[in-house]
């Protein structure tokens, strides 16, 4: 077995390096595209996609699968991998981490109404064109049902199986945390982001929670980010630097357990663009921890759905920037609601992210796409 990913592409990583109890038959690599890749600039990226794809995919020829199962792959790589995949004769598996179609054709028409359109057209035929060519598809949501059944998806080739974090990899540790103490952080009031901060993501919210929150002294807005949300945020300080924001850098997995476990609110947030077309995996991995949540998000998000259902935290609409703060004050005055909603979070983890279930549904998927007595799906461009 073999897993790929870009080692390029600036954001949050989980363990992707051996370990001493993997199978001697198991191998991470990254695909490394000597740049970083240039997530907002469109003609470097297109570029950079196509490059990924033919690397991604040479890999993947030398070591000869019979099944392939790609996520997170930008579409243009993601459709130069299917049909090396196909040519080979193994067969490809969609792995759909969001409608991306849908979710890039929201945003371009709100900047650019008209190339934005034809944009959106050129993206749905694309996406749909490679799910149809798919042995199977998985969703993570059934919010993505009804756009693939619009699509001609055979229902039948397509399975939801929710997004889960390393239960126990992440577990709430002893507070104060050695990495809080390491970064000024013990002792302090500490509401946490940690994740991307990109199209899909308001980082002013964040920005106005660290000045709200500067009036209470011995509270921290910490925000650990990289690019162009934490960049806005750096550049929106530096002639007022605000004290109760502490933005880092991404960390390392091995201490993500004791930075989550640092906070006493972890923060979510997400455009209402993005509404039910991506769900932050973030909140999946708070969950772990057994710590509340704030979340600025879509209230059709199944994020927001899975808060509000554990009674893991609040959800407050992104654009009320108003509530935001309000339920950030309210979490920290009350002490037991916290613990309430922690114990929450802990339990929805515990009872959701057995991975053994997860494989074994896994395993079924792979094991039919493989299937040899079923035709592959044609590999025609």
């Amino acid at each position: 077995m073999l897993h790929l990913y870009c080692s390029s592409f600036t954001t949050g990583r989980g363990a992707v390096e051996r370990r001493p109890n993997d199978p001697a038959t198991f191998a991470v690599e990254g695909v490394d595209l000597g740049e970083d890749f240039a997530k907002y600039a469109p003609v470097t990226r297109l570029r950079q996609e196509r490059r990924y794809g033919r690397l991604a995919a040479s890999r993947i020829a030398d070591h000869r699968p019979e099944v392939v199962l790609s996520s997170n792959t930008p579409l243009l790589a993601q459709r130069i991998i299917q049909q090396r995949v196909h040519g080979l004769g193994a067969r490809f598996v969609f792995w759909q981490q969001d409608v991306f179609a849908v979710a890039a054709t929201s945003f371009a028409r709100g900047r650019v109404p008209v190339l934005g359109a034809a944009f959106g057209r050129f993206l749905g035929h694309l996406e749909r064109t490679m799910l149809a060519r798919s042995e199977h598809v998985v969703v993570i949501s059934e919010d993505f049902l009804p756009v693939l059944r619009r699509w001609g998806i055979d229902p039948s080739s397509v399975t939801v199986i929710e997004n889960w974090a390393p239960l126990d990899e992440l577990t709430a540790p002893s507070r104060p945390t050695g990495w809080a103490a390491a970064h000024g952080l013990a002792g302090q009031t500490v509401l946490l982001y940690s994740g991307t901060l990109g199209l899909k993501h308001n980082p002013a919210l964040l920005l106005e929670l660290a000045r709200a929150m500067g009036r209470r002294g011995d509270t921290r807005v910490v925000v650990i980010s990289e690019g162009r949300g934490a960049d806005w945020l750096r550049a929106a300080t530096a002639e007022a630097p605000e004290p109760a924001l502490v933005l880092l850098p991404f960390q390392p997995y091995d201490v993500l357990a004791e930075v989550l476990g640092s906070a006493d609110v972890l923060l979510a947030i997400l455009e209402p663009e993005a509404g039910a077309f991506s769900v932050p995996s973030k909140v999946l991995s708070y969950h772990c921890v057994g710590t509340p949540i704030l979340a600025a998000i879509p209230g059709e998000n199944l994020a927001a759905r899975v808060i509000v259902g554990a009674g893991s935290g609040v959800v407050v609409e992104p654009t009320d920037e108003a509530a935001f703060v309000r339920a950030a004050v309210e979490l920290l005055d009350d002490p037991a609601a916290r613990r309430l909603m922690g114990s929450g979070a802990r339990g929805y983890a515990e009872d959701t992210f057995d991975i053994v279930a997860i494989a074994t549904r896994f395993e079924h998927i792979l094991a039919g796409a493989g299937d040899r007595s079923a035709p592959a799906t044609s590999p025609r461009t």
